[in-house]
């Protein structure tokens, strides 16, 4: 497991999200993921959907199941599944400006609310099936997250993990001047490697049905976002100010790194899928 060399916390994330919300939305929209890119063809916006669509469909989802979106961002992949599956939805995010977007941006069967996942306060066995794009990175205690989705996704329920993963056996240089600095800057208490998160699935009483190493089609994100930023840091004056008297700006200097990261094979995207046992016959 990849650790920074300063404490990261659950405030500590939130405190990201919220400062930089109006950047991040500027450069990438109300989707907080990469973008997969399945032909090769897709705009970026095609490209975050895609990899929303690939979610449910690895979740086999039915119109009707209670879902829960695990770091939901501003609520855009919960409001799409519900739309284009007919299921339910309860998101949680540590950020109230994303809430507060969210909030802004109703729709049917979507309930988001401001919450840590590790006290989510849900019955046990009490949703059909569950996904985290992007937001076990940001759990200071990894174990648990995968425990509590266990404890509440009812007997045969699925969940499916999109994560960024370190490189197993990643090398002392790629550890010190790529992954370290890129969870220090995005405010990762930690990155695991794939068999990491495989092993801490299992312990929580997962079986892992599925695993995909998507890195090389969702690479393209970072130039994309960096050559946004740049161009909005050139013209935008509004974002200028912004970006350079955050307190959280160090953020942006891990898009270089992400793109070494990617290149070098130092990090990894990966998507898990889970499925809790069904309860046996009598």
């Amino acid at each position: 497991m990849i650790v920074p060399d300063i404490s990261q916390n659950a405030v500590a994330v939130a405190d990201h999200y919220d400062e930089l919300d109006p950047i991040y939305r500027r450069i990438w929209g109300e989707h907080v993921h990469h973008g997969l890119w399945v032909t090769g063809h897709e705009t970026p916006g095609e490209a975050v959907e895609a990899l929303v669509e690939t979610v449910g469909d690895r979740l086999r989802l039915m119109p009707g199941q209670a879902c829960i979106d695990i770091g939901c961002g501003y609520g855009s992949t919960a409001r799409r599944l519900a739309v284009t599956r007919g299921v339910r939805v309860t998101g949680f995010t540590l950020s109230a400006e994303q809430a507060r977007y969210a909030a802004a941006h109703p729709v049917p069967d979507v309930d988001i609310q401001v919450r840590d996942w590790l006290a989510n306060g849900l019955a046990d066995a009490s949703a059909d099936a569950a996904w985290a794009i992007e937001s076990s990175e940001h759990m200071v205690d990894k174990p648990r997250f995968f425990a509590e989705a266990h404890r509440v996704l009812s007997p045969g329920g699925r969940f499916v993990i999109c994560a960024w993963l370190a490189e197993t056996g990643a090398s002392w240089w790629k550890v010190r001047h790529l992954l370290e600095p890129i969870c220090r800057e995005g405010r990762l208490p930690s990155m695991g490697t794939r068999e990491e998160y495989e092993a801490m699935a299992r312990a929580a009483g997962f079986a892992v049905t599925g695993y995909e190493d998507v890195s090389l089609r969702v690479a393209r994100t970072w130039p994309i976002c960096a050559a946004r930023l740049v161009k909005l840091l050139l013209t935008d004056g509004e974002t200028r100010r912004l970006a350079l008297g955050a307190r959280n700006r160090t953020s942006f200097l891990g898009i270089p790194r992400l793109i070494l990261a990617y290149r070098t094979g130092a990090m990894r995207y990966g998507i898990f899928t889970l499925a809790k046992a069904a309860e046996s016959g009598p």
